[in-house]
């Protein structure tokens, strides 16, 4: 729809990179606003995040890559041009969770805690990469003659009637969001925003996946679907095992 954004200084700015660093400033802001109420060091907490920001944003970058490996085995130059798209949200919660506990204890930030606070940059960051997906044209829907159904390209430029998923996944991703503050707000236990947003989310993403033109597969599997699964799965676990010892 408008892959470029803008030009500054002669050179292209790319709607989906664009929206991806506003949402992940953005999501820091909130971040760090809600670490302060829980009494947590902000020097430290942007340390953490900033530091698991890169290994999620490389675990995002390489679930797309094995994902779409027909894309690229024949230039590998291809994975380090990002500023079009290509990213699986999963794949930075692959990443970045088992490395947190390493991370969070060497700046002595509390690992659940620190997962609240970084639900909302994961959150409002999805949400405002979601219009330079629009923008971008990755993450189209499937086409369709449904009332709902817009005149938008796919990320090979092809226009036609299509499921807006990506206004969809960003208005779930407000569902998300909200009903994260409210756990927020209730102060259960530690890591149970993040427990909340990922059941969620992946509920939403589990319905939603269908709507997308093409599925990430991977010997069959879809991947997303069955990643959202597992989400799903331990944030149940999770809240059950709360209830259980509380």
């Amino acid at each position: 729809m408008r892959r470029i954004l803008f030009r500054a200084f002669g050179r292209p700015v790319y709607s989906y990179a664009a929206m991806l660093y506003v949402g992940i400033v953005l999501g820091i802001y909130a971040q760090l606003y809600a670490g302060r109420q829980a009494g947590l060091e902000s020097g430290r907490l942007l340390a953490c995040t900033l530091i698991l920001l890169v290994v999620a944003l490389a675990g995002a970058r390489l679930l797309f890559v094995v994902c779409h490996w027909n894309r690229f085995r024949e230039d590998w130059t291809a994975v380090l041009r990002v500023e079009r798209g290509g990213a699986a949200m999963y794949g930075g919660l692959v990443t970045a969770v088992p490395l947190s506990p390493l991370v969070t204890g060497m700046f002595g930030v509390p690992a659940g805690t620190f997962w609240d606070t970084a639900t909302f940059t994961m959150v409002i960051g999805m949400i405002v990469t979601r219009a330079g997906c629009l923008l971008n044209g990755c993450c189209a829907g499937r086409p369709s003659h449904r009332w709902f159904a817009v005149n938008l390209p796919d990320d090979r430029g092809v226009w036609t009637r299509r499921v807006p998923n990506q206004l969809f996944e960003a208005a779930w991703g407000l569902i998300v969001l909200v009903a994260a503050t409210q756990v927020w707000a209730a102060g259960l236990f530690a890591g149970a925003v993040m427990l909340s947003a990922i059941g969620t989310y992946g509920l939403g993403r589990l319905l939603m996946e269908g709507l997308r033109d093409v599925q990430d597969r991977v010997g069959g599997v879809a991947v997303n679907q069955a990643i959202s699964v597992v989400l799903m799965t331990i944030a149940v676990a999770g809240f059950s095992a709360a209830w259980w010892w509380r």
